[in-house]
């Protein structure tokens, strides 16, 4: 799968995975995603005023204490303001609100999801991973698996709690930096 995007950091560049993408963190400093190569990531858009923030925030800071140094797992979260102005906070006070929270992940400056003014990252991710009722981010909390290659290879609903991710995130784990297998095969 190949896809285009012009955005102000690439233009008319084919895009074959996550890796292809560079976007802004939390300190607004431009961060490629080339260095998450062979490491198993979940991306997430997350919230500070909704009703799925304390659970997902202390589930996603679970997995990676057990999983960040033991099997490489690494958390993007990009915040986003869309869904009932639930994100409303300048990346400053988002910073504060994570770290509040004890974040260690990677956290990254606030972006839209959906619409035409999506982040490019963001689009790729709901083509590659359709969500049940298309190719639109329904909630906060949307969560995405991708592979050691940086493929998209799992989507889960905002209401799926990130400890019910486990088994899945095994099975990548396990997966072999460079080998490229059809998800169902694993």
């Amino acid at each position: 799968m190949s896809y285009t995007t012009d955005t102000s950091e690439s233009n008319n560049v084919n895009i074959n995975s996550v890796y292809d993408f560079k976007v802004k963190d939390i300190y607004g400093n431009i961060v490629s995603l080339e260095k998450y190569k062979g490491h198993v990531c979940i991306i997430v858009n997350v919230a500070s005023q909704c009703g799925l923030t304390e659970t997902n925030y202390d589930q996603l800071n679970y997995l990676y204490s057990r999983y960040g140094k033991s099997r490489g797992l690494r958390i993007l979260a990009f915040p986003s303001n869309q869904f009932l102005s639930q994100e409303p906070g300048t990346d400053e006070d988002i910073l504060n609100f994570v770290r509040s929270k004890g974040v260690q992940f990677d956290v990254f400056s606030k972006i839209n999801v959906n619409g035409d003014d999506a982040h490019p990252l963001w689009k790729y991710l709901k083509s590659a991973q359709k969500g049940t009722f298309g190719d639109f981010i329904k909630w906060n909390f949307s969560k995405f698996i991708i592979d050691k290659n940086g493929r998209v290879v799992e989507r889960y609903a905002p209401t799926t709690n990130p400890n019910d991710m486990v088994e899945d995130l095994e099975k990548y784990f396990d997966q072999e930096f460079g080998n490229v297998t059809d998800k169902n095969e694993l």
